[in-house]
C-alpha cells in the first residue's frame, strides 16, 4: 500500500480522490434511470416484466412474480443447516440491540389546562431491496428487516433480482423468512425501486424504500425520493483504521482488506503515528494478497483508494479521521476508549484489537447499513427511528388559550397573517 505523510496538502488530495466514489457523481446514468422509473410509473407491470426480461433474462408475470411458500420451504433444503443456525443466532443479537432503540409516545400536561406531546406511529408499509448480482448478502436482509419489524411496521415488502431461470438465491429467502418479510417479489434494479415507489398491478406501493444496490438502484432511489422516503443513497464500502505503535500490524492489514474486497471502488485507509507500523502493515497486506480469493478486486481497490497516512501525533490523526468520516472506523491504540471519545464522525466505531469490522457486519447486533462517502458527518446508521414517524400533539383548554390569545394575535399580525389572528380572535369575541 502507498505510504503518505499526512499534511494539509495530502489530506486535501485524499479527500478529493475519495469524492470520486460518491453516488452524486453517477450523473451519466441518470437519464437511463429516469426513463426506467417513468416507464414503470406509467406502464406498471408491463414495464416491470419487460425490464426483467431485458436485464435479467427472466420471464416473469403477474402469476409468478411473487415468491411462493413452496419456494421458501425448498430454500431451507438448499441452505446448509449450519448457516441457518448462524442466521438465527445473529438475529437474537440484532433484535436485542434494536429493541433498545424503540421510542414511545409521550404526553405532558399542566395545571393551566394544556397538554403537549408526541405520538410515535410505525410506517404502514416498507419496501426492502436486496441485491442479487455479483454477491449475495443475507446479512443485509437481516439488517434491513429487523429494525422495521422492531418498529412495528405493518407490512414489509421485499424485492430481489432472480436468475434467468426465475429462481431467487435460497440464502436470501431463508434470511428474509427468518427476519420476518411479509411478501417477496422476484424483481431487481431500478425497475423494482420504481415498482415499490409507485405501485404496479403486482407490487404494492410502499411508504419507504431501504436497502443497498448498484448504481442504477442508487439513482432510482434518488429519483423516487419525495414520492416515498428512502434510507440513503449508499456509496462503496470503506474502512479507516486509527492506530499507534501498540497495534498489531497483522490484524490491521486483515481488517483493511476485509472492506477492500467488496469492490474496486471500496476504500481502505490506515492512519498511524508509527512509521514502523506503517511498513509492517504494508508488508502484511502484500502477504495476504497472495492467498485471498478476491485479490484482483482488492488490488484495484487499494491502487485507487487505499492509503497509509503517517501523522505527526494522535491529535492530527484523529482530526483527519473526523474529516474523512468513514463508514467503519477501527481504533487500535494504547487507550482506545479515550480516542473513541474524540471521534465525532463515523458510521460505526470498533474499539480494540478484537473488535474487527466483520463482527459488526454479521453478528454483534448494531446495524451494518451505515453512512458512506463522508455522510457520517450528518447521517446515522439505519435504525428503528427510520421506520417510525412522529406527530406533535397539542391540546389547550379555553382557559389556557384565553391566557395567551392576545400574544398569538400580536405575532400573527406582525407577519400580516390576519386570518391566523382571526382564527384565535373569534373564540373570544
Amino acid at each position: 500500500m502507498r505510504i503518505v505523510k499526512l499534511t494539509e496538502e495530502s489530506r486535501k488530495d485524499l479527500l478529493q480522490n475519495l469524492l470520486k466514489r460518491s453516488p452524486q457523481n453517477y450523473g451519466e446514468y441518470e437519464d437511463r434511470v429516469a426513463a426506467i422509473v417513468e416507464n414503470v410509473r406509467t406502464a406498471g407491470d408491463q414495464a416491470l416484466f419487460s425490464y426483467t426480461k431485458k436485464f435479467d433474462g427472466a420471464q416473469i408475470s403477474k402469476e409468478n412474480i411473487r415468491v411462493t411458500e413452496k419456494e421458501i420451504a425448498e430454500a431451507y433444503d438448499q441452505v446448509e443447516p449450519s448457516l441457518v443456525d448462524v442466521i438465527r443466532k445473529a438475529l437474537v443479537n440484532i433484535r436485542a440491540y434494536h429493541e433498545k432503540q424503540k421510542k414511545y409516545s409521550w404526553f405532558d400536561s399542566t395545571p393551566s389546562g394544556t397538554l403537549l406531546g408526541q405520538k410515535v406511529t410505525p410506517l404502514s408499509r416498507v419496501g426492502v431491496y436486496v441485491p442479487g448480482g455479483k454477491a449475495v448478502y443475507p446479512s443485509s436482509v437481516l439488517m434491513n428487516i429487523v429494525p422495521a419489524k422492531t418498529a412495528g411496521v405493518e407490512k414489509i415488502i421485499m424485492t430481489t433480482p432472480c436468475g434467468a431461470d426465475g429462481r431467487v438465491n435460497p440464502a436470501t429467502l431463508v434470511a428474509a423468512r427468518e427476519a420476518g418479510a411479509d411478501e417477496i417479489y422476484r424483481a431487481g434494479g431500478a425497475q423494482a425501486i420504481a415498482a415499490m415507489a409507485f405501485g404496479t398491478e403486482s407490487i404494492p406501493k410502499v411508504d419507504k424504500i431501504v436497502g443497498p444496490g448498484n448504481i442504477y438502484v442508487a439513482l432510482a432511489k434518488k429519483a423516487v425520493y419525495g414520492f416515498v422516503d428512502i434510507d440513503s443513497i449508499a456509496g462503496p464500502s470503506e474502512i479507516l483504521v486509527l492506530a499507534d505503535s501498540s497495534a498489531n500490524p497483522r490484524y490491521a492489514a486483515a481488517d483493511l482488506l476485509s472492506q477492500a474486497e467488496h469492490d474496486e471502488m471500496a476504500s481502505a485507509i490506515l492512519i498511524t503515528t508509527s512509521e514502523e507500523l506503517a511498513q509492517k502493515v504494508s508488508a502484511e497486506v502484500d502477504g495476504f494478497l497472495k492467498i485471498l480469493s478476491r485479490k484482483e478486486i482488492i488490488q484495484k481497490s487499494l491502487d485507487q483508494f487505499g492509503y497509509i497516512l503517517l501523522a505527526e501525533d494522535m491529535d492530527m490523526a484523529i482530526a483527519a479521521a473526523n474529516e474523512i468520516a468513514s463508514e467503519h472506523l477501527e481504533i487500535m491504540t494504547e487507550n482506545p476508549f479515550e480516542v473513541m471519545m474524540k471521534i465525532k464522525n463515523a458510521g460505526a466505531i470498533f474499539i480494540g484489537d478484537h473488535s474487527s469490522e466483520p463482527l459488526g457486519d454479521y453478528f454483534a447486533g448494531p446495524n451494518h447499513i451505515l453512512p458512506t462517502n463522508g455522510t457520517a458527518r450528518f447521517f446515522s446508521p439505519l435504525s428503528v427511528d427510520d421506520f417510525v414517524k412522529k406527530s406533535s400533539i397539542v391540546y389547550y383548554s379555553r382557559a389556557a388559550l384565553e391566557a395567551v390569545h392576545a400574544d398569538i394575535e400580536t405575532f400573527a399580525k406582525a407577519e400580516q397573517l390576519t386570518a391566523h389572528a382571526n382564527s384565535i380572535h373569534v373564540r373570544f369575541e
